[in-house]
């Protein structure tokens, strides 16, 4: 032991300090993580956003983008300098230039995650598969010019009977995919069995359905309609043992987030990731693959007919899978807009 002067201390006093070995550090207990540390050790936690600050700030493992995420981003000053580089690659024509502008942001993205990052095949030709094929295989041609592997990207899109199609042919070119809008057990299930990597049921969306419906303010996070819909398909995949990657989305409140920690992947926005970082308060894991594997869930043979009778006989699903792919189209139109003055502009 040797007597050394604590410098931090306000009164300067002598303290017998060991200098033969480091001060033991203490070990962080779960009651000082705060929800989004606890939630990372149950659940993989992926962005929802374009804005590459707000993803840096939350180190996730992923994050996702979608036509709506990248408008917002497109018209922050902070990002002007990726707009016109995209515009400038397009030289005029329209199309190119959206697909460099997506693959821009996505660029971006790579270079903080470590994970996946999601981008999204023009929604407009969610009804289209062979041009969905093509747009995917033509944003991953891009991504490979600015180094990016394939296999860091997953081509995101809309789950309808068409889009899935679309899907099991980019996954047999190694191709990931991701399949968004999932409002319905029949579209997951269709997504598993012809082996997407992942899927993204929104949760907030069905909530607000049931709201709407119902006539009500909300419910308990057990008895969210939205939580209900991804609980049974993540039981689903784990009875049956299906490798396709659930990833909750469209969180409306962070209980919701909280009452599905155990699935996957969880993508959250970051004003709900700043909420969990704000608490503190313990997190239990709720979803369990073990557990899965012993309920007595009926196994479902998925054939075009079946999809299409299941979807006409979920007023939700089919509602909301519709106006989603039409907000996204009509935040592409937006996006256009914008990347179509500064062509003129410049051309």
């Amino acid at each position: 032991m040797t007597t050394t002067v604590d410098k931090s201390s306000p009164l300067r006093k002598p303290q017998l300090i060991s200098t033969d070995q480091p001060p033991l550090k203490k070990q962080r207990t779960v009651s000082d993580l705060n929800q989004v540390d606890q939630l990372k050790q149950l659940t993989t936690v992926v962005a929802d956003t374009g804005d590459v600050n707000a993803i840096k700030k939350f180190s996730p493992q992923d994050a996702t983008t979608n036509p709506s995420l990248i408008y917002k981003a497109a018209v922050m000053p902070e990002y002007a300098s990726i707009v016109d580089d995209a515009v400038a690659y397009g030289k005029g024509d329209l199309a190119l230039t959206m697909d460099k502008l997506a693959v821009a942001f996505g660029t971006e993205i790579s270079k903080i995650v470590p994970g996946y990052v999601s981008t999204e095949v023009d929604a407009r030709l969610s009804f289209d598969t062979e041009g969905t094929i093509n747009k995917a295989r033509d944003l991953i041609k891009m991504y490979d010019e600015v180094g990016v592997s394939k296999d860091r990207i997953l081509i995101k899109i809309a789950a309808t009977w068409e889009g899935v199609q679309a899907a099991k042919q980019l996954e047999k070119e190694g191709i990931t995919c991701n399949l968004t809008l999932i409002f319905s057990i029949a579209q997951a299930i269709a997504c598993a069995e012809v082996g997407c990597t992942l899927i993204s049921p929104f949760v907030g969306r069905i909530m607000d359905w049931h709201k709407k419906a119902k006539g009500v303010d909300g419910f308990a996070p057990t008895e969210d309609p939205g939580v209900m819909s991804v609980t049974a398909i993540y039981n689903y995949y784990k009875k049956y043992g299906y490798n396709t990657i659930v990833m909750g989305a469209s969180f409306r409140n962070k209980e919701e987030i909280l009452e599905l920690a155990g699935c996957d992947r969880l993508t959250i926005s970051p004003a709900l990731l700043q909420e969990l970082t704000n608490a503190s308060s313990n997190v239990q894991q709720k979803l369990d693959a073990s557990k899965a594997v012993n309920m007595d869930i009926p196994k479902i043979d998925m054939t075009e007919s079946t999809f299409r009778w299941m979807m006409n006989e979920d007023a939700m699903a089919t509602e909301k899978l519709a106006e989603g792919i039409r907000g996204f189209a009509a935040d592409i139109v937006k996006l256009e807009n914008i990347v179509k003055s500064k062509i003129s502009a410049k051309f």
